[in-house]
């Protein structure tokens, strides 16, 4: 069965959300505000998007530093670390990796970040 990527990472901005089918070719780019309205969007999108494509999603959320890695609530609700579910795989990792991959979608500024965070850390 075919996995969907997907990384996530913040900046003080806004939110940067990547979707991968497998490792090269992009589904979805979106820049969200930088903090989600719920607590459980995260798992919500990223089943959502299982939903849609019908392929379970591997996710990989980055935080930048300890106190943001640490304080999850805004993002997971109450679990830490790793979520599972039938529809998604959700982790939390210590930052994205510096950019590396040329992003072939135009039109919302660089996911090189994000693409890099997909592959190291969703990637089986």
């Amino acid at each position: 069965m075919s996995r969907l990527w997907m990384g996530i990472s913040q900046t003080p901005e806004y939110t940067k959300v990547l979707l991968l089918d497998g490792p090269g070719k992009p589904l979805m780019k979106a820049r969200l505000p930088a903090m989600p309205a719920h607590p459980r969007a995260v798992q919500a999108l990223c089943e959502a998007m299982a939903l849609w494509c019908g392929h379970p999603v591997r996710a990989a959320l980055a935080a930048e530093d300890a106190e943001s890695f640490c304080d999850t609530t805004p993002w997971l609700g109450s679990w830490d670390g790793v979520f599972r579910n039938a529809l998604c795989e959700i982790r939390i990792v210590a930052s994205a990796r510096p950019p590396r991959v040329a992003d072939r979608i135009t039109g919302l500024g660089s996911f090189n970040d994000v693409r890099q965070l997909v592959l190291f850390e969703v990637a089986e």
